[in-house]
């Protein structure tokens, strides 16, 4: 879906699960707030367990859809539906969240492309509210790529990645995006071959975005990202064509 898709009438489905009333009440008000700001079209389907009715809509041909999920409920644990969500649907946006912070690093090792992890106890709203605007932007971003790594598939906004490095141990690279780290079984060269010419060169074990590049400081050895993010994976060979960013 491309942004001219969402700005012309697209409808965008949220699905939320929490088993907690209130806070389903209040995840559905931040979603009003935010859609009537982008005055788009949306429509919100509201669960407190993952029953089977939400099983039936997760595998229906519903299109454009933001999962805010609760990580834990009576019956099922939300990282295990997005494990199933991801199997079926890799373009949907996933943003959990929860009320168990240790939970987090059991998130990022499975890898399954979530946009946001969110603490219910930490000014959740505002930042519910953040990754809503994020998820629309993601939803509406025009270029993106896919790949199949050992099963799993992939699909990554392209403009979402900072930077791609080379750990030389695993074999492996590391796509370090917005909002999270992807390890997969790629070389650089399989990666820029897919990006294309956005994507330089700064180091023999790294390319980087250079549309998402703020500054370069060339003493230090340094790349900082429009996020603050910053890198010191720049080399004397490239350098010069990294300085002209």
């Amino acid at each position: 879906m491309s942004e001219h898709d969402l700005r012309c009438g697209k409808m965008v489905n949220f699905v939320v699960c929490d088993d907690n009333a209130e806070i389903l009440s209040q995840i559905n008000s931040i979603i009003d707030e935010e859609m009537i700001k982008n005055k788009m079209k949306y429509q919100c389907h509201l669960f407190d367990d993952y029953d089977n009715k939400f099983m039936k809509l997760m595998r229906s041909k519903l299109p454009f859809r933001i999962y805010i999920l609760d990580i834990e409920t009576p019956t099922s644990s939300g990282i295990d539906i997005a494990r199933v969500i991801r199997k079926i649907d890799v373009e949907s946006v996933i943003i959990f969240l929860t009320s168990h912070d240790e939970l987090g690093y059991t998130v990022l090792k499975n890898e399954f492309l979530f946009l946001s992890f969110i603490n219910k106890y930490d000014d959740y709203p505002k930042h519910l509210s953040k990754a809503i605007e994020k998820a629309l932007d993601v939803l509406g971003k025009k270029q993106v790529i896919r790949f199949d790594d050992r099963g799993a598939v992939y699909t990554i906004p392209i403009n979402d990645i900072l930077y791609i490095t080379r750990d030389s141990i695993e074999r492996k690279v590391v796509i370090t995006t917005d909002y999270s780290q992807f390890s997969v079984n790629k070389t650089l060269m399989d990666m820029s071959e897919m990006l294309g010419d956005v994507f330089i060169q700064s180091h023999r074990s790294c390319i980087i975005n250079s549309t998402r590049v703020s500054i370069v400081n060339l003493p230090k050895k340094k790349i900082i990202f429009d996020t603050g993010v910053e890198i010191d994976w720049l080399s004397p060979k490239y350098k010069k064509e990294v300085s002209q960013l």
